[in-house]
């Protein structure tokens, strides 16, 4: 026996009550978690089992919509990987097993998969907590930017973006979401005013509803900070392109980032708001500026022409 370490009278080592007093304090405050803390099933469990089934039912479609599964395949895959990571951060029990639904043989199965996804995901915007919230939105934007790569992976409605109803008076960081949202779609609009120099009659149309549209968002939002008392943030004279707009390729490039930016700023408001109109005014504020930027990467061949998870930084 080493100095230092002799027995006491029960037959332990100093080292070894040492041991086990240090495990009976962890113990104390291990047991104290147990107070409040959520049991039930963690409902992204089954969107994440979910995501999983999609990806693995798009890898096996084969023929000439195997180029176009393999894009949802990997949207939906690291829909897989984020929902479960939200899961095992929460440390809640999986969900329930779910059906998994008709099988998927071919890209008409696979659109009727993206819009059930899309449509659950949507519904558990409005209630839930502040970063899920954006998690599920992104997820949701991301199952419509897929789907506006092809018609045959079903068709996302457009929104009408009128002022959203019923808002309560946002405050505190909502108030700041807002105004990032606001000063968003101000460059937006400056940024698509600017690429008509360079970009033929061809674009005219896309050009004309997304400008409607972020005009229609603009408004709706100065009103909703208006109504909270709150200086609604003015547009900027110009604002700074990341490169020179030169051409077509630069002109379609800066719209690409003023989509860009306008998804994380809405998501943004997904996660610092707790109001459900604003939430669901921001979820397709979100949807919809992704769906724009998958348009715009298409028609840039930029690779890969959709982000599975809009808004979200990488």
């Amino acid at each position: 026996m080493r100095a230092g370490w002799r027995s006491d009278r029960n037959g332990l080592r100093r080292r070894d009550a040492l041991r086990l007093g240090a495990i009976a304090a962890l113990a104390v405050p291990l047991a104290a978690c147990g107070e409040g803390y959520d049991d039930s099933p963690d409902p992204l469990s089954a969107l994440a089992d979910d995501a999983s089934a999609d990806a693995k039912a798009a890898r096996a479609i084969t023929g000439s919509g195997a180029a176009l599964a393999a894009t949802v395949a990997r949207v939906r895959a690291e829909h897989a990987r984020a929902l479960r990571r939200e899961v095992v951060r929460a440390n809640r029990p999986p969900a329930k097993d779910t059906p998994e639904g008709k099988p998927v043989t071919d890209l008409a199965s696979l659109s009727t998969r993206l819009t059930t996804a899309r449509e659950r995901t949507r519904a558990m915007v409005p209630t839930a907590p502040g970063y899920r919230a954006g998690l599920l939105g992104a997820v949701a934007a991301g199952c419509a930017s897929v789907q506006a790569l092809d018609v045959t992976l079903g068709k996302v409605a457009e929104p009408a973006f009128e002022q959203p109803g019923q808002v309560g008076k946002p405050a505190g960081a909502a108030v700041g979401a807002l105004q990032r949202a606001l000063a968003a779609e101000h460059a937006a609009i400056w940024v698509y005013d600017l690429v008509t120099a360079f970009l033929s009659a061809a674009y005219d149309e896309a050009i004309e509803a997304a400008v409607e549209e972020h005009q229609a968002r603009r408004e709706a939002t100065e009103r909703v900070l208006t109504d909270a008392g709150v200086s609604p943030v003015p547009p900027e004279s110009a604002y700074r392109t990341p490169k020179p707009v030169a051409g077509e390729e630069s002109a379609v490039a800066v719209v690409v980032v003023a989509e860009t930016d306008a998804t994380a700023a809405w998501l943004g408001v997904l996660e610092r708001t707790a109001d459900p109109a604003l939430r669901r005014y921001a979820l397709d504020a979100l949807q919809a500026s992704a769906v724009h930027a998958t348009h715009w990467r298409a028609e840039a061949g930029i690779s890969p022409a959709v982000v599975a998870l809009p808004g979200m930084t990488a």
